[in-house]
Parts: structure tokens; C-alpha cells; sequence
């Protein structure tokens, strides 16, 4: 790309303000050097990788963390350099950084191919970190762990230093009054005390140094010398081998150093990817759809841009446009008033060109079109150059020259104010030649210009289509909304008309311009009345269709949550259904067996069979209950009474009636309920009873309680600490199994698996459980796992 069209669009402050959105210095350094490319192919595969981003931060923050650009350090050890503790942790960070990114995308390679390949260059730890961390603190303090030898010189420095601190501090509080303060500091390394210069001599010490004023000397004790020999020497001999374990692991960073560089630029690259998608979040970009339809054939390259936005502007007060001209259009002639927004029309449209080349969205509605331009070139703004003796037209057109020879039919050419800066008449004829020479050679461009010549040209050439900047009378103000199709006025007689200008100069001037091109203008402002009329109703259908769209998935997405619930209920209700008979089931062969154990009459055990036969036919289909009366049924002249203890006849058992109908009540015995017939009921007391062996059954009252209190089928254990969650779980299971449910669903969530193989744990070797599986697809899958339990 040319050099001065990308300096001229102001693609470099778009750059800037990209760096600003990076992590570190290499991805800033890649962001200022980014630059439109002439590979189609690579285009596309940038703007994926953005898009691919813009998903991936939508959903999960992720970027580079504290990496660094440790290019120069890897280079430094590679060269036998040592590496500073500060440099070594920079490696560190960037390292750990660099594995979890790594970690982070090969597992989302499907959703994010391009971020995966990238993240496939990322380098590995190669045993840096392991080594860093093993020396050195997180301050960037060499550790006593790092060798032996060091830990014992820190031993041996500390003595040292704690005898020479001891001894110093006797000479503190002996000579008190001769010293200036009672405190010990350091010269040159040596420990020394300030003693007052009147006493100089009278303490033999070796004179390190002496206040500013001259009223201090701080000197060492000559009792003291060998002392801080020994400390100093101790000192030099930690530092010596702090030194050659920082160059042992500092080596070893030397000998990955390709790796390091080849993985940082990755990172560089992943990291400017982040920046992008987070540049165009700002803009509220959207991804453009890039076309190579031109590549093989002439055919002329349309440009489709929908409420584009120049990104350097503002983007609450900048007024959007769309520039979409027929196709088969070559050329666009914008005309307009001064300072209506014809160049930064111009520079928007050349401004996205360049960021879709580079990877980035761009400020425009979903949708938007591009051909993929191989150059751009523009002409801006004032060439003016007195250093070269060019005045604006001579500057213009010798830009003009040099963009002429260099472009082609796949070059995007804009030029501003074209033929302008010399005599209106020549310059329209030169600026109508320039772009009929544009269109026979294939070359699409953008012309902005007020010259009615070319609006006329443009209206009667094909392939050239004029448009316009509004402007508002009334306020005297542009508008900044383009419009395709039409002409621009440049509304001089009115602006002058508005401002106070006398009306007889102003009709004088009308009188001087030719009917036709009154007429004419006043035929274009009827067509932009109109035009304008049916925008804003289109605007109107517009909104209505996008409400009419958003209640229609509001209540998609009622019906669709009501549905959900509706199954839900009903599975809960099929489930807890299932679970009752199944227990009835359990119960009812339990009661068989300890018939049989009772050793009753054949007879009597066979009737009683047939009357559980009866109660499991029962079973088998959902029974409507009557409505209790208000008053119960009676046997013999009082009323029976829920709760009341009776006698099963047939059964020759005692139970305790739970419900009340008209001709029979349902009674529980033991663990087992069932509807029998008045007639054959009879009170315990009071009431004789014909006389048959009893049945052994639990106590009514006990088994009543015990199944009041059921904790029901379902244990929810989510955001729960694991040992409060296994308490619960215990006295759930130890409850549920008393009551008898056969088995249960616990809830324990999937998130990190941890609840869940604790739970799995428990059940493996719990007492009441004899087996468990995982939960299927409607019952939540990995998020609940089902006991079965064991029957008493």
C-alpha cells in the first residue's frame, strides 16, 4: 500500500489507538506496523481471527496475563549473560502465561480453529519455570533452598553480623556522651557509629567518612575491623554464589532462546488478535464481508456499506452513512456545500477499505460489502509545498501523475476536489478528462468535486453515479447524510438570502443564471422531499418489523419455558408415581413373607393372598379418591375417627385408619395401606373380636410417624463445602432408608467434579446404598447421580 494515501486516510491513528487495546510491548509493535494486506486469502483468514476472538472474550476473559517481551533476555543468556532476578521472573510470567493460553484454546480448537493453530506456537515451559521458582521468591529474592552453600553462608553472615552488632553496641552505650546519635550505620559497606569531630582521637577507629557540616565522623572501631572483615567477606562469598546460580538457570534460558523468540512472537500475534476484537467491541464493529469477484474478470468492484461510521469520529454524534451505489457503478461524484462532509466521506469509505485489509472490523452495520482492493491511492487535502516551489494545483496534479502510472483496475483511486486550484473552466474540463481516463481503464474511484460539469457527466455516463451531501436551509446547517442518486446544490443565493443579503443582489443573481438550471434544482429539491418522506417511512416499517420480531421470540421463549416446565412437572410426578408403587410392591411382599412365617392356616394364608392380589390389581392403575365427607362413616354408634387403631377381619391384623370413605376406609398396617369395607373393620376396645393368631407387624403409630417424616426422593447438594455436603448426605440416606424409598436422586452439580466424586465416594461403601449410576439426559447427566438403596 502507498506510503502517503495511508498517511493521508489517517490509518496510523487507527493503529495507535489499536496498540493501546494491547498487553505488551511486542503486540504494540506489531499493532503500529500493521498494514493492509495484497493477499486476499490472508485478509479473510484476519478478519476470522478476530471474529473468532470477539466470541471467545464474549464468553470468557482471557488474555496474555503478566507476559513480557523476553526476547532480550533469551538473547542476553544465549550470550552467556547472567539474568537479573527481575529479567528471570519476566520469563517466569510470560512462560505460565504462555501454558495457560495453551491449555485454555487446544481444548476449544473446535470452536476457535484459527486461535488454536496460533496458540499451537506458544512454547513450552522446557523445566524454566520449575528451575525459576526453585531460587527464587516472588519479590525476586535468591532463596536459602537455592543450594546448600548459600543457605550456610546466610547462616555463617548472620553470626557474623550479630557478633559484630553485639560489640558495636557496647561501644553505643560506653561512649554515649561522645557519640552525635546512638545508632549504627553503613559506609562503604562497613558498619560504623558517628562520633562527635571534638572527640576525634579519643576512640582509636578508622575514619570512614564525615558529615557535610564537618560536626560528625563516622568511623569503625578499630577492636571492630576484623569483625566486618569477616561479615564483608562472608557477604561477598553469598553474593559470589547467588551470582553463579542465577547464571546456572539464566544458561539455561540461553539454550531455548530460538524457542523463546519463536513463542513470544506467537504470543504477539495472539495478543494483537485480542486487540482487534477489542478494538471493534469499542467501535461496535461488525465483520465485513470481503469479495474477490474482480480477481479474474474486469468487471466493475461494488462497493456495499451500511451505516458506516468514520472511526476516529465520535462515535454518539457522528452522523452514519451508507454508501451503496447501483452495481455495475465504476465511479462515485460526490457534490455538496463546504464543510458538508464530503471528505470525510471520501476518507471514511478508504479508511475501512484499509482496516478490512488489515483483520479489523469495521464501524458498519452487519452485512456491509468490500471488494478487495491490491492498492489504494488518495489525493487530500492541500499539496501545497514552498520548499518545492509547487503551488495547491501543481501539488495536486503532480500526485495525481504519480497515482495515474501506479494504479490499476484492482486500485481504489480517490481524489478530493478534483482539477480545483486554477481556472474554474479548465479545471472542470481536466477533472472530466482525469475520470473519463479512470473509467476505459477499469479503475474504480471516488471523486469529490463542485463542478456541475461532472454532475452532468456523471448523469449521462455509464458506470458514473453522482451524490450528495444535504444541507439545511433552515439552520444553515449541513446534515452529513449522503444520499446516492442525486446531485448536490451548493444553496449559495439561499445562504447568502438567509445571512442578510440584500434581496435585490440576490434576484439581480438569479436573473443571471439560466431557467433550466432553476428549474433543475428545484425539480431535485421535490426529489429529495420525496426521498426523504419515504425513508422515514421505511425507518417506521423498520422498527415496527424489529418490535414485531422481539415479541415474537419473547413468546417463543414463553411457550418454550412453560413447555419445559410442563415436562418437568410431569417427570417429577411419573417419578414420584413409580416410586410410591414400588414401595406398595415392597411392602406387600414383605407382608407375604411374614404371613407365611406366622404359620397361619393354609386357608387363612390363601385368603389372605387372594386379598393382596386384589390390593396389587388396584395398584397397577391410578385410583381417584371420593372427597372425604365431613363427617365419617360409623361402626357400631360412634363415628370412626382418623388416626382411630381398628381390626382387619379378613386379615385378623391391627391397623390405624388414614382416610375415610362412604362404604370403606383406608387402613395402614405396618408399612402397607389398603381399603377395606366397614363391615369388615372392628374397634380394639370395647368390641369383640373373633379370635385368630395374630400377624407380628410393627407398631402403627411408629411407622405413621416414620412416614410423615420422608425426606423425600430428591437431595439437593449444589454450592456446598464438600464435609458439610456428606453430613447432609448421611443423615439423608440414613432417612430415606427408615422410610423405606427405594432409592433417590442427588444433585450435586457438575462445576469443578470434586462434590461429585466425594458424593461417589460415600455411596461406593455406604451401608444403606447397594448401588448407584449417573443420572440420564432428562434427570441432568454427570449433574446428579442416583442411588439405589437397600431393602430392610
Amino acid at each position: 500500500m502507498d506510503a502517503k494515501t495511508i498517511s493521508v486516510l489517517e490509518y496510523p491513528k487507527i493503529l495507535a489507538r489499536l496498540a493501546g487495546f494491547c498487553d505488551f510491548s511486542a503486540s504494540m509493535e506489531l499493532a503500529r506496523a500493521l498494514e493492509p494486506t495484497t493477499s486476499f486469502d490472508l485478509a479473510v483468514a484476519r478478519l476470522s481471527e478476530t471474529s473468532e476472538a470477539r466470541r471467545l472474550l464474549s464468553i470468557q476473559d482471557l488474555s496474555i496475563g503478566g507476559a513480557h517481551d523476553i526476547r532480550p533476555a533469551a538473547d542476553l543468556a544465549a550470550r552467556g549473560g547472567v539474568l537479573d532476578p527481575q529479567q528471570l521472573l519476566d520469563v517466569k510470567a510470560t512462560l505460565i502465561s504462555c501454558r495457560e493460553l495453551k491449555k485454555a484454546l487446544e481444548r476449544k480448537t473446535d470452536l476457535y480453529p484459527r486461535l488454536a493453530e496460533i496458540a499451537l506456537g506458544l512454547p513450552e515451559s522446557y523445566g524454566i519455570v520449575d528451575a525459576i521458582s526453585r531460587i527464587l521468591s516472588e519479590r525476586g529474592e535468591v532463596l536459602d533452598s537455592a543450594s546448600e552453600k548459600l543457605a550456610r553462608l546466610r547462616r555463617e553472615v548472620k553470626i557474623a553480623r550479630d557478633r559484630l552488632m553485639s560489640r558495636l553496641q557496647r561501644y553505643l552505650s560506653e561512649s554515649a556522651s561522645k557519640l552525635q546519635e546512638q545508632i549504627i550505620t553503613q559506609r562503604d559497606g562497613r558498619y560504623v557509629i558517628p562520633l562527635r569531630a571534638e572527640f576525634k582521637g579519643q576512640i582509636k577507629a578508622v575514619i570512614h567518612d564525615q558529615s557535610s557540616s564537618g560536626a560528625t565522623l563516622f568511623v569503625e572501631p578499630l577492636p571492630v575491623v576484623e569483625l566486618n572483615n569477616a561479615v564483608r567477606e562472608l557477604e561477598l562469598q553469598e553474593r559470589d554464589e547467588e551470582r553463579r546460580i542465577l547464571a546456572e538457570v539464566s544458561a539455561l534460558v540461553g539454550t531455548h532462546r530460538e524457542e523463546l523468540t519463536y513463542g513470544v512472537e506467537n504470543l504477539a500475534v495472539l495478543d494483537l488478535v485480542f486487540a482487534k476484537a477489542k478494538y471493534a467491541e469499542e467501535l461496535r464493529a461488525s465483520e465485513p464481508i470481503l469479495n474477490n469477484v474482480g480477481a479474474k474478470h474486469a468487471s466493475p468492484l461494488q462497493i456495499s456499506i451500511l451505516h458506516a461510521r468514520h472511526p476516529l469520529l465520535d462515535p454518539t454524534t457522528v452522523v452514519p452513512i451508507d454508501f451503496n451505489p447501483r452495481p455495475g457503478t465504476r465511479s462515485v461524484v460526490i457534490t455538496g456545500p463546504n464543510t458538508g462532509g464530503k471528505t470525510v466521506s471520501l476518507k471514511t469509505v478508504g479508511l475501512l477499505v484499509l482496516m478490512a485489509q488489515s483483520g479489523l472490523h469495521i464501524p458498519a452495520e452487519s452485512g456491509s460489502d468490500l471488494p478487495f482492493f491490491h492498492s489504494v491511492w488518495a489525493d487530500i487535502g492541500d499539496e501545497q509545498s514552498i520548499e518545492q516551489s509547487l503551488s495547491t494545483f501543481s501539488g495536486h496534479i503532480t500526485n495525481i501523475i504519480r497515482i495515474l502510472k501506479k494504479a490499476d483496475n484492482r486500485s481504489l483511486v480517490i481524489f478530493d476536489e478534483l482539477g480545483a486550484g486554477t481556472d474554474p473552466q479548465e479545471g472542470a474540463a481536466l477533472a472530466r478528462a482525469i475520470l473519463n481516463h479512470l473509467l476505459e481503464r477499469g479503475i474504480t474511484s471516488l471523486i469529490a468535486t463542485h463542478y456541475p460539469e461532472l454532475k452532468a457527466f456523471a448523469h449521462s455516463t455509464e458506470g458514473v453515479v453522482n451524490a450528495s451531501l444535504e444541507f439545511d436551509i433552515a439552520t444553515l446547517r449541513p446534515t452529513y447524510k449522503l444520499t446516492i442518486g442525486l446531485p448536490g446544490r451548493s444553496n449559495a443565493l439561499l445562504i447568502a438570502q438567509r445571512l442578510g443579503l440584500d434581496p435585490e443582489i440576490v434576484s439581480v443573481a438569479k436573473n443571471d443564471i439560466n431557467p433550466d438550471d432553476i428549474r433543475a434544482d428545484k425539480l431535485l429539491d421535490d426529489i429529495r422531499k420525496e426521498r426523504n418522506r419515504t425513508s422515514r417511512e421505511r425507518e417506521k416499517l423498520e422498527k415496527a418489523r424489529a418490535r414485531f420480531e422481539t415479541q415474537t421470540r419473547e413468546l417463543e421463549a414463553r411457550l418454550e419455558k412453560i413447555e419445559d416446565e410442563r415436562r418437568e412437572v410431569l417427570a417429577k410426578a411419573r417419578a414420584e408415581g413409580e416410586l410410591e408403587v414400588a414401595v406398595l410392591k415392597r411392602n406387600i411382599d414383605s407382608l407375604k413373607g411374614q404371613l407365611k412365617k406366622a404359620r397361619q392356616p393354609l386357608e387363612a394364608i390363601q385368603k389372605v393372598e387372594e386379598r393382596i392380589e386384589k390390593i396389587e390389581e388396584k395398584v397397577e392403575a391410578p385410583v381417584a379418591r371420593k372427597p372425604q365427607p365431613e363427617r365419617g362413616p360409623s361402626i357400631g354408634q360412634r363415628p370412626l375417627a382418623l388416626g382411630e387403631k381398628v381390626i382387619v377381619g379378613s386379615l385378623a391384623a391391627e391397623g390405624v385408619v388414614t382416610a375415610l370413605g362412604e362404604a370403606d376406609a383406608e387402613v395402614q398396617i405396618g408399612s402397607v395401606r389398603l381399603r377395606a369395607k366397614l363391615s369388615d373393620l372392628s374397634r380394639k376396645s370395647g368390641e369383640p373380636v373373633e379370635e385368630a393368631p395374630k400377624v407380628k407387624v410393627r407398631e402403627a403409630a411408629s411407622t405413621l410417624a416414620r412416614a410423615s417424616s420422608s425426606p423425600g426422593i430428591e437431595l439437593d447438594l449444589r454450592g456446598q463445602m464438600a464435609d458439610d455436603a456428606l453430613d447432609k448426605l448421611d443423615r439423608y440416606l440414613e432417612q430415606a432408608y427408615l422410610t423405606g424409598l427405594l432409592w433417590v436422586r442427588i444433585i450435586h452439580g457438575k462445576g469443578t467434579g470434586k462434590l461429585r466424586q466425594a458424593v461417589r465416594d460415600m455411596l461406593r461403601g455406604h451401608a444403606y446404598v447397594s448401588s448407584y449410576e449417573e443420572g440420564g439426559d432428562k434427570e441432568g447427566g454427570a449433574g446428579v447421580t442416583v442411588a439405589k438403596l437397600k431393602t430392610s
